[in-house]
């Protein structure tokens, strides 16, 4: 802390101006307050002198032991009592060193001169050494007044620039040389490195009787990243664009761009061009882009060059290169007159920003070149760059696209956030805190990991945290699950030529678009949203609401879709439904991999690669294809109506979790209660078969008397209204609460409603609707979830009728998970047998044979009876089950195995029993798949004549042999 005396002061003070860098002292033209703070002026009582400081920085002053017989000390005050906690020391805040003169503001001190506290600048008296103002003064630090050096910091530079202590464009007076040595101006210290100069600085300034405090402060400064050595501050000459001379034009032009998300706009960049100050766009290194300046050594003939023909014309010498060492020898005639010597090129370099901010021109070498075409491209459809580029590389282009043509360098702009590591950190190669990229691709693949990074916050411009976890995710909830629907429609169209029909061939999109099946027309209306939607926002730049949409469609296609439509695309349905099934599968997958080849590039590849080689005329690569055109229309009833039933399916789901209900188990009823009679239609219609299987419920009541089982209340939504209604949210909240029922419903039916003046739409009130369970009725009876829209009410009271129901999904279930365990694909044909180990068998075979047509239709397949396993059979495997449903059973997986009729058989060789046994060995021995197909091409017939010593004979599929057990008891139709 240092003393400058207030010249003409009545009671001789001083500023007390504080810095933590010593040796800008011999620099100093001003000192520095801020208008709003409150100062003091103090007499010390121990030496008598008298200092200005911020009121809230007067405990920094030192508190010094009094000396007796001083003008301001006291005898006594070198006794201090001790305070509590003390050991012994003098507590400083018991201790009022200083008595206080006067308070005023800081403004008042504006313009006040003081006494230099050296003379080397003693020629800038006129002007300098006195006091100004600015905010950057703070109450938190130092003394509240701050010295200002301007040639060693920005701020002090700024100041002293906006109040004529020094003047723009002029050469600064420049104390430290390039080597950070005094020049010869400062005598006292010529030649010294300024921060050894340091304790010589103080020790002058203590000769002076000027030094209020020295001591150690710990505070952030500047280093070299590259050295580890400390840096300072100093002014050098530049170069600059005038940049505040454009500043409106730049807010103008800036309102012609879209900025993604628009908030870096609108905010950051924004507040940066109202505050934007004279650009310095030249560096003292020797690489990079040469200053095309040429200047005299007086300074007066400044030539900017503008092409190598000019300097050439100018010079009078060729130019190759354009590189520091190939021009710098280079001079130019002065344009004066030989008496004045010549023009030699500045020794700076272009700012490499300048030249990144150039881009749009001189990629293409405007104007020297192509002229035509920059004025067809110019400006850019879009930009992209991280966040903290918007005061790099985003200013660039603007100032100098504003500055050159009075246009915007872009249209658009996309603005990413900044990946960080798992801690929060920056990355960083030093510390190594983030896995290999390399690695993670290694593990994931190379989409999975564009796929994380383009889902999460960084394309918001917020900062993303990396996860090697969440990329994992990517793969196992999106990856996966696309993959199986793509390889469950393999499987299937493979399963065709398997059961001898014709080669899968997509069916052509206009028939499927009229196809009647419900689910069809609802994954077609979604798809064609979904590349209506993509189109919307990509056109728009919204990358990131495009991913989280693509990825819902994904979860609808393979939860939805392919779970709910296994039947058909499995066959069960018949081949022509089986086929409309597969197709419109098919091409909805072909859609959503031209939809996502943008973001998965390389998985949408492969997909394709294999659905093209069922459609002529496709193109080679999924990225030759056009981006889909939306067909037909989306987004009508169906949609909503599906979304809906999903919503009902997970109530009810919730609804058996908690009375541990599982979905094994038949329930008799669901109530559903909703206002509209349409919806109710389409799930009591068209889509009941899935809510019925996929629930196991056996009948949907629907009621659209939203009263009947519930009662209403409504709740405003304060995240969306509280914004909006500031002080009157009280007021409305209070009236919503209160809500009639009969006007809530109003409320539904209109959209709308007027609360205090206020018009709330359906999205700002949140309508409750609470079960009303009927009387006589209890919670584990009878239970009901909803989600404010739609309310679900299940009966959860036991039915005997359902027992053999529940039963039967237990040995399917069961059925399913052996095929699974023992690794059988589906197209795998196997047969399976049911063997009652119960005392009484006949209860579970007859809860078997009475639920045959359930069985079948979800095996694919009818369940045998072990009793009925030929010898011949080959098992696949077995296991034996205690206690489902209070039955004990085993179930055997067998390979299809062929069933004679013994009696056709020997009908064939006349009664030849010896003959009949060899015609079964030979077509036991033969290759089950290939039997099939001889059939197949024999319309059910072959010719056996390659038994030796055998007569030839015509065997019938169907009358002499069967292929599966199953077959021949479905003929006989006496399984059970």
């Amino acid at each position: 802390m240092v003393t400058f005396p207030i010249i003409d002061d009545q009671d001789g003070a001083a500023f007390v101006a504080w810095t933590t860098t010593p040796w800008t002292l011999p620099s100093n033209l001003a000192l520095c307050v801020n208008s709003n703070l409150v100062y003091v002026k103090v007499k010390s009582k121990s030496n008598g002198k008298v200092y200005v400081v911020a009121e809230s920085r007067l405990s920094e002053l030192p508190i010094e032991k009094p000396k007796k017989g001083t003008p301001n000390g006291n005898a006594d005050d070198t006794s201090l009592p001790k305070t509590k906690g003390s050991t012994g020391g003098k507590a400083k805040s018991s201790v009022v060193s200083y008595d206080v003169l006067d308070k005023f503001p800081g403004s008042s001190l504006v313009g006040k001169k003081y006494v230099p506290l050296f003379d080397y600048f003693k020629d800038h008296t006129e002007t300098a050494f006195r006091v100004v103002a600015d905010d950057y003064v703070t109450s938190d630090s130092g003394t509240g007044i701050v010295h200002c050096a301007p040639a060693f910091g920005e701020d002090d530079y700024r100041v002293c620039i906006k109040n004529n202590i020094i003047t723009q464009g002029e050469n600064l007076v420049m104390p430290v040389d390039d080597d950070g040595c005094f020049t010869e101006r400062i005598t006292d210290f010529s030649g010294r490195y300024v921060k050894e100069a340091d304790k010589d600085i103080i020790q002058a300034v203590k000769e002076k009787d000027r030094l209020v405090k020295t001591g150690s402060f710990t505070h952030s400064y500047p280093f070299c990243w590259r050295s580890d050595t400390p840096l300072i501050y100093r002014a050098v000459p530049s170069w600059f664009v005038a940049v505040e001379t454009l500043k409106d034009r730049l807010l103008e032009n800036i309102k012609e761009t879209t900025w993604v998300p628009s908030f870096v706009k609108e905010k950051r960049f924004q507040n940066w061009l109202e505050n934007a100050r004279d650009w310095a766009i030249s560096r003292s290194r020797f690489w990079g882009t040469p200053l095309p300046i040429w200047i005299s050594k007086d300074g007066v003939d400044i030539v900017v060059i503008c092409s190598v023909e000019e300097l050439e014309r100018l010079s009078g010498m060729k130019v190759t290169d354009l590189h520091r060492h190939k021009i710098d020898h280079i001079t130019i005639p002065s344009p004066r007159g030989p008496e004045f010597g010549v023009l030699r090129r500045v020794e700076d370099v272009f700012d490499c920003w300048f030249e990144s901010g150039s881009m749009p021109y001189a990629y293409i070498h405007y104007p020297f070149e192509n002229k035509e075409f920059f004025d067809k491209n110019f400006p850019g459809h879009f930009v992209a760059e991280g966040l903290d580029q918007t005061r790099g590389w985003f200013y660039t282009l603007m100032v100098l696209s504003t500055a050159l043509f009075d246009k915007p360098a872009f249209k658009n702009l996309i603005c990413n956030g900044l990946v960080l590591a798992e801690d929060g950190k920056k990355m960083s190669k030093r510390l190594k805190n983030y896995p290999s990229p390399m690695e993670v691709i290694n593990d994931y693949g190379a989409d999975a990991l564009r796929l994380y990074i383009i889902n999460s916050p960084v394309v918001r411009a917020e900062p993303l945290r990396f996860k090697k976890d969440g990329v994992y995710s990517v793969v196992k909830d999106v990856f996966l699950p696309w993959y199986n629907a793509y390889r469950f429609l393999v499987q299937n169209a493979k399963r065709l030529e398997v059961e001898g029909f014709a080669s899968f061939v997509p069916l052509d999109r206009l028939t499927l678009l009229n196809s009647a099946n419900v689910l069809d027309q609802w994954i077609n209306s979604a798809t064609q949203s979904l590349v209506h939607f993509v189109r919307q926002e990509m056109d728009a730049y919204r990358l990131y609401t495009v991913v989280p949409y693509l990825l819902k469609f994904i979860d609808n296609l393979t939860n939805i879709y392919v779970r709910f439509n296994r039947k058909r695309l499995k066959g069960r349905t018949g081949e022509e439904d089986c086929r409309t099934a597969l197709s419109t599968l098919y091409h909805v997958l072909l859609t959503s991999c031209k939809s996502m080849a943008p973001f998965t590039p390389f998985f949408t590849e492969v997909l394709y690669k294999n659905l093209r080689k069922v459609s002529n005329g496709s193109e080679e690569s999924i990225h030759y294809c056009s981006f889909p055109q939306v067909e037909g229309k989306g987004g009508n009833r169906i949609e909503q109506s599906v979304n809906r039933m999903m919503t009902i399916i997970d109530h009810a789901r919730n609804i058996r979790e908690r009375h541990n209900k599982p979905l094994k188990t038949p329930l008799k009823e669901m109530i559903l209660v909703h206002p509209d009679a349409e919806f109710l239609d389409d799930i009591t219609g068209k889509l009941k078969e899935y809510v019925l299987e996929e629930l196991n419920v056996k009948s949907i009541v629907p009621c659209n008397d939203p009263l009947m089982y519930a009662s209403l209340r409504a709740e405003p939504d304060f995240s969306v209204l509280g914004k909006r209604l500031g002080k009157s949210m009280r007021e409305v909240a209070g009236s919503v609460k209160a809500m009639p029922q009969q006007d809530i419903l109003s409320f539904e039916k209109a959209g709308e409603i007027t609360i205090a003046g206020h018009c709330l739409k359906l999205t700002d009130i949140k309508i409750v609707r609470e079960f009303k369970r009927p009387a006589g009725v209890t919670e584990e009876q009878m239970d009901a979830s909803s989600d404010g829209d739609v309310l679900v009410i299940m009966d959860l009271r036991p039915d005997e009728s359902l027992v053999e129901a529940g039963f039967a999904r237990e040995v399917v279930n069961r059925i399913q998970k052996l095929r699974k365990k023992s690794a059988l694909e589906p197209t795998d044909l196997v047969e399976v047998y049911f063997e009652s180990l119960d005392k009484d068998a006949s209860v579970s075979t007859g809860i078997l044979k009475s639920q045959e047509a359930y069985i079948k239709e979800a095996l694919g397949s009818q369940l045998l009876d072990f009793s009925t396993i030929p010898t011949h059979a080959v098992i696949i495997a077995e296991e034996t089950y205690k206690n489902i449903s209070n039955f004990d059973f085993k179930i055997t997986l067998s390979r299809a195995a062929l069933r004679f009729n013994e009696n056709a058989v020997l009908e064939l060789y006349s009664g030849d029993a010896k003959y009949a046994q060899g015609l079964q060995v030979y077509l036991l021995s033969r290759d089950h798949s290939n039997l099939r197909s001889e059939f197949q091409l024999g319309n059910g017939k072959i010719k056996v004549d390659c038994i030796e010593n055998q007569p030839a004979v015509d065997v019938v599929l169907g009358k002499h042999v069967f292929l599966t057990v199953g077959d021949y008891f479905a003929s006989s139709k006496a399984l059970w």
